[in-house]
């Protein structure tokens, strides 16, 4: 088949292969030209909790969420490889007393999450009711104070989770260099 390909059309095919071979180079070169990511995961876990806490507080929850996952799973990659360390690593008084105010904030802030999702599902069951009854309007109304508190509710649950790994990141501070 390569031989049929470069019988007839051999100018075509080799003005192809050289354009493929300048794209490939300049693609190399743009990709070495790029600076790689921190190679510490704890940093590239700490910068991912910033731009998640940065992102929530612009509104943007989505984003936020997956920034909060993408360093969860840093920190849990780093409880596993740095269990040995982490066992002979004393915790100061200033930082345990962060880490409890952490954990408090965490549960304090997710326990208002869980009484929004309460009153959202409430709302959302109300609206259901409104509709059967045919206020269309008053139940869009309710529908839609069930949607803000739901997406309240999702705002708080990934600031508890922002506090939590902030713990994290306290525990693991001893990391960096």
């Amino acid at each position: 088949m390569i031989r049929y390909l470069f019988r007839g059309n051999s100018g075509i095919c080799l003005l192809a292969l050289t354009l493929t071979l300048a794209l490939a180079g300049a693609v190399r070169a743009q990709t070495t030209a790029t600076p790689a990511p921190d190679a510490n995961p704890y940093r590239q876990a700490v910068a991912l909790l910033d731009q998640s806490d940065q992102e929530l507080t612009a509104g943007n929850p989505s984003a936020a969420l997956s920034l909060v996952k993408q360093s969860n799973a840093l920190f849990t990659r780093l409880q596993k490889e740095s269990a040995a360390k982490l066992a002979d690593h004393a915790i100061s008084a200033q930082e345990s007393q962060q880490l409890a105010i952490n954990q408090k904030l965490a549960a304090e802030v997710q326990a208002k999450a869980d009484e929004l999702l309460k009153t959202a599902a409430a709302k959302r069951k109300q609206a259901a009711e409104l509709r059967e009854k045919g206020q269309e309007e008053a139940a869009d109304a309710v529908e839609r104070e069930s949607r803000d508190q739901y997406l309240q509710a999702q705002t708080l649950s990934i600031k508890s989770a922002i506090y939590a790994l902030r713990n994290q990141q306290i525990i693991f501070r001893f990391l960096v260099p």
